[in-house]
């Protein structure tokens, strides 16, 4: 036998053995349950990414998904739900800011009326860092939303768990949300703050912008129509038509005036309070 010959027998037998080992391997992980582990593992199940544990119910301006994310460097993703008459709020203008204008907050109710339920959105904390929130939500407590008070308005879900907050805006002394002084001509209404607040809620449709409305008590008539070119409000404000049209089912709405009237009639306030 040639030793070309030999070496062609000895090829053959090696290639089939080496085939007869992978074979015998293959088996052998498939028998044992390693080999589809390794490379065909199944999550189900399991939560592969770290679930949030605070999130905040947002009920005025952070409606707007614009004014939510104005001061961070991620947009912060909310879902539109509804708070239970049974937390004990109602939705009202008494938060007054040190720039001298009042938005939406939160009031226990008087004695002769009763709680309503509460339309906004819940998102998460970035970072969970709860802290950091108090501290710029001063003026206000952080009041806790059982799960049971709370529902989505969308096919988004709840979170299963975390814990779910509202500021409510408190004075010194008192419960969160009582005692709390209302618009005034000295912290009017503002449109622009209007304008943000329901140009948030328009991102949920015109049945969740009607709800706001018709759920936010005390619209004062101290109202001013601050708006950048308040008499050409188009060229700002582009849905500023759209706006006005939901605000008409508000009787305070005629009260509304332009800079230069606000203060004249602030002027004329103010002189006949000195005379009394």
């Amino acid at each position: 036998m040639s030793i070309a010959v030999a070496l062609s027998f000895f090829w053959l037998f090696f290639t089939n053995m080496r085939q007869q080992i992978i074979r015998i391997v293959v088996l052998f992980f498939l028998g044992t349950g390693i080999f589809p582990t390794a490379f065909a593992q199944d999550y189900w199940g399991q939560h592969s990414i770290k679930s949030p544990e605070h999130f905040i119910f947002g009920y005025g301006s952070l409606i707007s998904s614009k004014s939510r994310n104005a001061s961070v460097a991620t947009p912060i993703p909310a879902i539109p739900v509804r708070v239970s008459s049974n937390l004990g709020y109602i939705r009202t203008w008494n938060s007054r800011s040190p720039t001298e204008f009042t938005a939406l907050g939160l009031r226990k109710p008087n004695r002769d009326e009763k709680a309503t339920s509460i339309n906004g959105v819940l998102y998460p904390v970035a970072g969970n860092d709860m802290a950091s929130y108090d501290q710029r939500e001063e003026g206000y407590v952080r009041v806790g939303i059982p799960l049971t008070d709370i529902e989505a308005l969308s096919w988004q879900g709840l979170p299963k768990t975390g814990k779910i907050w509202v500021y409510v805006p408190a004075v010194a002394g008192n419960e969160p949300g009582v005692g709390l002084p209302g618009a005034d001509s000295k912290f009017p209404l503002l449109q622009s703050y209007i304008d943000v607040v329901l140009e948030g809620a328009m991102e949920y449709g015109d049945d969740f912008v009607n709800e706001l409305i018709s759920t936010t008590k005390d619209w004062d008539p101290h109202w001013l129509n601050d708006r950048i070119l308040p008499r050409r409000p188009w060229v700002a404000e582009k849905q500023y038509g759209k706006i006005d049209n939901y605000l008409k089912q508000v009787p305070s709405l005629q009260n509304r005036q332009m800079p230069e009237d606000y203060a004249a009639s602030l002027a004329v306030e103010r002189l006949q309070q000195k005379a009394n």
